[in-house]
């Protein structure tokens, strides 16, 4: 009998340490409703300087990493006149490779923080690399030419054979001109866009296409890896084939990778495949939003695309926002909760929302705190030292889950910083333009 008492006042202390937590209050003594929740990420509205902060420490951090100085492999010796170039120079080591794709986004991450920011830093940081590039350029290309000089640092620059080496890094050297860069980046962007219009395989109806790992096969990431390169040289030169072309591509992938019912994108489709299984992969999610933001930004509101490129926009910022988790991140495979939180998809759908409501795209009342959720989940992956967390590395187009489930995540996994330089001054724009307040505990457009 004394057993069972005790076990019923242990049951009733519980309950009450339950039902009044450590306020001891109830719902007449005490506003529950306003007691605050031990949230995993930080929620609410954070402040410009808080942004700024994330940013500088990614800046800081890539600017120690990403040197710009050849070398010679043989001696160690740095090579600083183009002259002195032979089939011994090289990069400089350090932690990224400056003309990859995933660079190109970094680039035109720097380029807007600097915008955003007003502080030119970043925004040297761009030039300063796109510049040393351009200007060696010349030298690599002669050595190029001499038999035996294939393994050249420039390689991917001279003779881009995908679009991954080409596309971003038009995009990058074309808004660099338009931010004032030196003349010769524009043998540069025309030499990009020559690969990108002429030479890339297409399907027969001018869908960019790959062989593999099927032939005749659409990469939804191809969409980052063309449109942007098409509408910059559209607005740089005012030829509406450029428009035309990266408008073809939106629409054209969009047809036969859109899944409607979910509002999210498959990562890859294969023609002559009567069934094709769905992995709506983040990142490659996160490029074709990528994109038609891009895209949205230049293209006239003449064109006739741009009503429907505009609808796909919406449609996927409508689809993505249903599949946000309360911490704010998105999963690797975007329907899939039991894989894992990944950090480049979550900054690029930071910055496409944000950036579309900052535009008049997407209504902020009912995007707003989902753009501010996401950032605030992007900022804890920038650790002390700059580095952002939680970027699953580079990607192919695989057919069963298992293959997304286990890509390793990696500090050094490129496509992470870019995207985070994007979201953070899109971001600060964000801030800029609409207030934000906590009202009745949640995040808000401030309306008065």
């Amino acid at each position: 009998m004394k057993a069972a008492k005790l076990i019923s006042l242990v049951f009733l202390l519980f309950v009450s340490s339950v039902v009044y937590p450590q306020s001891g209050g109830n719902d007449v003594t005490t506003p529950l409703h306003a007691l605050q929740p031990d949230y995993v990420v930080p929620y609410g509205a954070p402040t410009a300087d808080q942004v700024k902060q994330v940013l500088y420490r990614i800046y800081h951090y890539l600017d120690t990493v990403t040197p710009v100085q050849l070398v010679d492999k043989v001696s160690g010796q740095l090579v600083k006149d183009f002259a002195a170039v032979n089939e011994n120079t090289t990069w400089q080591q350090g932690a990224f490779r400056l003309t990859s794709y995933e660079w190109g986004v970094t680039y035109c991450g720097m380029l807007l923080a600097g915008e955003a920011t007003g502080d030119t830093t970043f925004t040297a940081y761009t030039k300063k690399r796109l510049h040393f590039i351009a200007d060696a350029q010349p030298a690599f290309s002669k050595l190029y030419q001499q038999p035996g000089n294939n393994a050249n640092p420039l390689r991917a620059v001279l003779f881009p054979h995908a679009l991954d080496d080409a596309g971003a890094m038009c995009a990058a050297v074309v808004k660099t001109l338009r931010a004032g860069g030196q003349p010769n980046l524009r043998p540069l962007a025309d030499h990009y866009i020559d690969y990108i219009s002429h030479k890339e395989f297409r399907l027969p109806d001018g869908t960019l296409a790959r062989n593999r790992p099927q032939k005749n096969t659409l990469w939804l990431d191809d969409l980052y890896m063309s449109v942007p390169a098409l509408a910059q040289m559209g607005k740089l030169t005012g030829q509406r084939a450029y428009f035309d072309d990266a408008v073809k591509q939106v629409l054209q992938f969009s047809q036969r990778m859109f899944n409607k019912e979910k509002g999210l994108y498959m990562h890859g489709w294969v023609q002559g495949m009567d069934v094709h299984p769905q992995f709506h992969w983040g990142r490659a999610n996160g490029w074709a939003f990528l994109a038609m933001t891009e895209l949205l930004e230049v293209l006239p509101d003449t064109h006739p695309g741009k009503p429907a490129v505009l609808a796909q926009f919406r449609a996927l910022a409508k689809g993505l926002a249903s599949y946000q988790t309360g911490q704010g991140f998105w999963h690797q495979l975007l329907d899939r909760n039991d894989s894992y939180l990944e950090t480049s998809a979550t900054a690029i759908y930071a910055y496409c929302y944000a950036h579309g409501i900052n535009k008049g795209w997407l209504n902020a009342m009912s995007y707003g705190p989902a753009a501010l959720l996401a950032w605030n989940a992007v900022a804890t992956k920038v650790n002390d030292k700059g580095q952002v967390e939680g970027t699953c590395v580079g990607t192919g187009m695989a057919f069963d889950p298992a293959f997304y489930y286990y890509r390793p995540v990696n500090v050094y996994a490129a496509h992470g910083y870019g995207p985070v330089l994007l979201a953070g001054a899109e971001v600060l724009n964000l801030l800029k333009h609409f207030p934000f307040v906590i009202n009745d505990s949640s995040l808000q457009i401030d309306q008065k």
